[in-house]
């Protein structure tokens, strides 16, 4: 065999993956780094828990079947067709496949979808069906019936729970839906409604043709509908003379009989004070139920006058409390300090509102409960107007200041003196006060106790005292004037406009 001999030099492969230079197989360039769809891989990886490793048919079958779904793992790119696209949207097209090749995968989110999808300007429809679903749901709520309604169903499903079970929020709840009701919000204070929710239940009469005594509470009617058997069949909570008459009910069918009425859903019968002489099975304020399974809102007399007895206590505490905090008043015996405590009256006043003027008498003795009030005093000044010449006028200067547990007028009531100073509230203030007429009602011993633990407001100074005080406060009054002459001349010196320029906020 001969040898052939060649000047051609044999070429040594590498498998080195960093040599480029002698590649033993060109392979194509991958241009994008294909995204995953990980519902997909998810999938697949959760059939291969369910085969069987030992049984050979099933192994192939799944192999088989993986083979077919590999290539649906990545995400292709969306495919162009129709009309190519404009432009201006050509940047947003490209956007869109970075989107989907570079970052990760599986279902696309809302903001993703708002960086790859064009923004859509708000569209204007003339389709009268676009606006009546909305209109209709809007209107369903604001019907009054429909609203009474619901409030009526959340009236019974909340007071399906026993008052101790009840917490604090649906109580709450309660009191907002009874606001809505007119015989409520018309007769009963906000902080007496509040805690009578406490106490309401649920009553129910199974049967009809049954008498329920309205002599017993006030009785609100939740489903079903009663007739009353005599005419008046309510009672108001501030007027306790004034009775509901027939004439006056406009929301009541009248019946063939002129002393009977029909009452549904949503109206009330019975009083919230028993009647004085009265049974509680008397017929007074009686009705009769007209349907099975009636439900009424009720409210008993017995916690009605438990409540207000508790309210009026805790009342009456918070007025003693008021009086022992002033320091003039915290050695009085209790019984003079519980009857000035019956004549306290609550009254709150906004800023800047005088309370007492200066030479006149105080239309009330004041305790402050919160907030801050100013005594002012008139002083006579020498002042030079700008031509030269001086002129005596009237000033008046802040000689004080009067906070909570401070009180003031006694001795201007109980002597009926003029106050030497004035008083102006600096802030919102709540005041406990007596007036001048109920001070009649106070024994002997209490007023001598009034007379003797007060002195006259800030009496012990002088004129000189108050001229000295005056100064003083003019002064500061011109030093700060003048640092603010000065900040702003230095300031329009050097050109500087606040609010224009680089210097607008």
């Amino acid at each position: 065999m001969a040898l052939i001999k060649s000047d051609k030099k044999m070429v040594q492969y590498s498998w080195d993956i960093k040599s480029t230079r002698n590649p033993r197989m060109k392979l194509p360039s991958i241009t994008d780094r294909p995204a995953i769809d990980y519902d997909k891989l998810r999938l697949l990886c959760e059939t291969e828990k369910l085969r069987d490793k030992n049984d050979e048919q099933s192994r192939e079958d799944f192999h088989n079947m993986f083979m077919e779904n590999y290539h649906k793992l990545f995400v292709q790119p969306p495919k162009r067709h129709g009309i190519p696209n404009h432009s201006a949207k050509r940047g947003n097209s490209k956007n869109s496949s970075l989107s989907v090749s570079q970052k990760a995968t599986g279902p696309t989110t809302n903001s993703e979808k708002k960086s790859i999808l064009p923004v859509k300007e708000k569209e204007f429809s003339h389709d009268i069906r676009d606006y009546l679903v909305p209109y209709h749901k809007r209107r369903s709520s604001d019907h009054q019936k429909a609203f009474q309604i619901e409030n009526v169903k959340i009236l019974r499903k909340l007071l399906r729970k026993l008052p101790f079970e009840r917490m604090s929020a649906e109580n709450d709840k309660i009191g907002s839906v009874l606001k809505n009701i007119p015989y409520f919000s018309e007769n009963l204070p906000p902080n007496v409604l509040k805690e009578l929710c406490v106490v309401a239940q649920l009553e129910v009469w199974k049967d009809s043709d049954f008498a329920v005594f309205g002599n017993t509470g006030l009785h609100l009617i939740l489903k079903g509908s009663v007739q009353t058997d005599s005419n008046p069949y309510l009672i108001t909570e501030r007027e306790e003379s004034t009775l509901t008459s027939l004439s006056s009910s406009t929301d009541g069918e009248q019946n063939n009989e002129p002393d009977t009425v029909k009452l549904s859903v949503g109206q009330c019968f019975g009083t919230l004070k028993k009647l004085e002489g009265k049974d509680p099975t008397c017929k007074e304020l009686s009705v009769v139920t007209l349907e099975a399974n009636c439900e009424f809102l009720k409210i008993s007399t017995s916690d009605y006058k438990r409540v207000m007895e508790q309210i009026k206590q805790k009342e009456h505490t918070e007025k003693l409390n008021l009086i022992l905090s002033c320091s003039q008043y915290s050695n009085w015996p209790r019984q003079p300090l519980l009857e000035v405590a019956n004549l306290i009256e609550w009254m709150k006043y906004t800023p800047n509102t005088v309370l007492v003027s200066e030479s006149y008498k105080s239309p009330f003795i004041a305790f402050i409960k919160c907030g801050d009030c100013h005594v002012l005093r008139q002083v006579e000044v020498l002042e030079t107007m700008k031509n030269g010449q001086k002129e005596h006028k009237s000033k008046q200067v802040v000689i004080g200041k009067l906070g909570a547990s401070n009180s003031f007028a006694e001795l201007s009531v109980l002597l009926k003196e003029p106050m030497s100073c004035s008083i102006v509230t600096a802030s919102a203030v709540e005041l406990g006060i007596i007036k001048p007429e109920r001070i009649q009602e106070l024994d002997e011993v209490t007023v001598q106790l009034f007379k003797q633990s007060n002195t006259h407001l800030f009496g012990n100074l002088t004129k000189d005292d108050i001229h000295e005080e005056y100064m003083q406060q003019e002064l500061k009054r011109e030093w700060n004037e003048f640092k603010h002459h000065v900040v702003v001349d230095v300031i329009n010196t050097r050109g500087i406009k606040p609010g224009y320029g680089k210097w607008a906020k």
